[in-house]
């Protein structure tokens, strides 16, 4: 496993597996396997309603907790400062843990601020160990790192070979806020899969489409969750740390950025009714 530093100095495996969408009965299971096939970086999040069978798994699992990394995120509905302090306590409770190795806000809604700050007082207590953020546009993650005390280690926003948050990336970089990407497979839109570019790549070095997708994010800098409930799928996205994309082939794939979401956009006013009105 390869390894990204931080901005206050933690470790942190820069692939990991994601548990979105993966049910509260399967994920125990699932992140058995994956701690067992190598995993190290599980990233789950309260809204994701799978922080228990998380935590069932990371006590069940024969790896000693140290050497795990484990993320979770606050939701909306948890937003401001006494409502986050008391769902991180929640969090805590219900991943068996004494300490989250990253909590991030999971969306830049409600009231963030007081997120954030009950964020930096649970980790000046040592119950979290890196804080940060998922889904701030570069105007909001270059505002709070301007007024807030400890800045955000991490901001995780949808990130794969069709939108690969050029200038997000940039403004990362400028405030040292690590890019971590959700969605690296794209959820398989626009036939990711079969992508002959991808395809192509993959024949060169003896790979899977989804390898190279894992392997171009990886040496763009950028720490990967990739999902999956099939044990083999986890093995072969774990195997990315062997090859190296030559150069050209590196240009190649960042041709084939075309800079928008696949999803949905903050900026468009019924997402935010969509996304604000959730688990309220």
């Amino acid at each position: 496993m390869e390894y990204v530093t931080l901005n206050n100095g933690i470790k942190m495996p820069v692939l990991g597996y994601g548990v979105y969408q993966v049910t509260n009965k399967e994920c125990e299971q699932c992140v058995l396997d994956a701690i067992e096939t190598g995993y190290r970086l599980i990233d789950t999040a309260q809204a994701y309603g799978n922080e228990e069978a998380v935590g069932n798994a990371i006590s069940k699992c024969k790896v000693s907790r140290d050497d795990l990394f484990l993320t979770t995120k606050v939701w909306i509905s948890n937003g401001g400062y006494e409502k986050a302090k008391a769902s991180i306590q929640e969090s805590l409770r219900k991943l068996q843990t004494e300490y989250i190795d990253l909590l991030l806000i999971h969306q830049p809604f409600n009231d963030y601020y007081g997120t954030y700050r009950a964020m930096e007082e649970a980790y000046k207590e040592g119950w979290l160990r890196a804080i940060g953020v998922s889904n701030f546009y570069p105007d909001r993650l270059v505002d709070l790192c301007q007024f807030v005390e400890v800045p955000p280690a991490i901001n995780q926003v949808e990130t794969h070979v069709f939108q690969q948050q050029k200038k997000a990336h940039a403004y990362m970089e400028k405030y040292k806020v690590q890019h971590e990407s959700w969605g690296p497979f794209a959820e398989g839109r626009k036939d990711f899969f079969t992508n002959p570019v991808l395809t192509e790549i993959g024949k060169k070095y003896e790979k899977s489409t989804a390898q190279v997708a894992l392997r171009f994010l990886i040496q763009s800098g950028i720490v990967v969750i990739p999902k999956s409930v099939h044990k083999e799928r986890m093995i072969q996205n774990i195997d990315v740390f062997n090859f190296t994309l030559e150069e050209n082939d590196m240009a190649v794939i960042e041709a084939l950025d075309e800079g928008e979401s696949l999803f949905f956009s903050h900026y468009d006013p019924e997402t935010v009714e969509m996304l604000t009105g959730l688990h309220r």
